[in-house]
C-alpha cells in the first residue's frame, strides 16, 4: 500500500507515519528527514535547502522529486511506502503519479490529518533540539529532566530557526496557498480520507487504520 498522508505543520504525520511504517512493515519517506540530514552535513544541496527552510518557504520541486524517485527504487519499497511531507504541491502529487506510474504501481489512499492553527502553534514553539545529538525535546509534553539540556547526552537544547512563531507563521501560510489544493485533488481521485489530528495518538492512528481498511 502506498499512502500519503497530508495536515499543517505540526499536526503528527511524522508520528503517524513512524507508527505506521512499523504496523504495516512499509518504510516511512520523510523527505523533511533527508533535507535536514543534508543541511547538517552542509553538503550543496543542504546548503541550498536550509536557506528555503530557514524563511519557511518550499525547498525547490525538482530537488524533491530527485530525491523521491530515488527513494522508491529501493527494495523495501516494493510493497508500498508512506510519504510524509510530500506531495506538497499539485505540481508534486502529479510528478508522484508519473512515478507511480513508471514504476507500475499507484497511491492507494491519502490521509488529511486536521489540526486548528492554533494547536500548531502550541505544537511547534514548545520544540526544542540537541545540538549534539539531534533528541526532539518539548518544553510541554516532553520536557528534559533539566530545562535546556539533553537527557541523553547532555547538550546543549535550542529552539529550530524552522520552529519560531513567525517562521511557523509563514510556513502555514505557504501550506494554505500551495499544500492545501492537494485535498481537492485527491478528493477528486476518491481516496483521500479526513481524520481529526487532535487527541490521543493511539486514537489518532486508529482512525487512519480504519480509513485505510486495516483492523486497529
Amino acid at each position: 500500500m502506498n499512502l500519503v498522508l497530508l495536515g499543517p505543520p505540526g499536526s503528527g504525520k511524522g508520528t503517524q507515519a513512524k507508527r505506521l511504517s512499523e504496523r504495516l512493515g512499509i518504510p516511512h519517506i520523510s523527505t523533511g528527514d533527508i533535507l535536514r540530514e543534508a543541511v547538517r552535513e552542509g553538503t550543496a544541496l543542504g546548503k541550498e535547502a536550509k536557506r528555503f527552510m530557514d524563511e519557511g518557504k518550499l525547498v525547490p520541486d525538482e530537488v524533491v522529486i530527485g530525491i523521491v524517485k530515488e527513494r522508491l527504487r529501493g527494495e523495501d519499497c516494493e510493497k508500498g511506502a508512506i510519504f510524509d511531507g510530500f506531495p506538497r504541491t499539485v505540481a508534486q502529487a502529479e510528478a508522484l503519479d508519473r512515478i507511480m506510474e513508471e514504476l507500475g504501481r499507484r497511491v492507494d489512499r491519502v490521509i488529511d490529518i486536521e489540526v486548528s492553527e492554533e494547536e500548531v502553534l502550541r505544537r511547534l514553539t514548545g520544540r526544542r533540539t540537541c545540538k549534539n545529538c539531534g533528541a526532539m525535546y518539548h518544553v510541554v509534553f516532553n520536557p528534559p529532566k533539566e530545562p535546556g539540556v539533553c537527557d541523553r547526552c547532555g547538550g546543549e537544547l535550542y529552539q529550530r530557526d524552522d520552529d519560531r512563531e513567525e517562521t511557523i507563521r509563514e510556513r502555514l501560510r505557504v501550506y494554505r496557498e500551495q499544500t492545501e489544493p492537494l485535498i481537492d485533488y485527491y478528493r477528486s481521485k476518491g481516496i483521500l480520507y479526513s481524520v481529526k489530528g487532535e487527541g490521543k495518538i493511539e486514537d489518532i492512528e486508529g482512525e487512519i487504520l480504519r480509513a485505510i481498511g486495516v483492523e486497529g
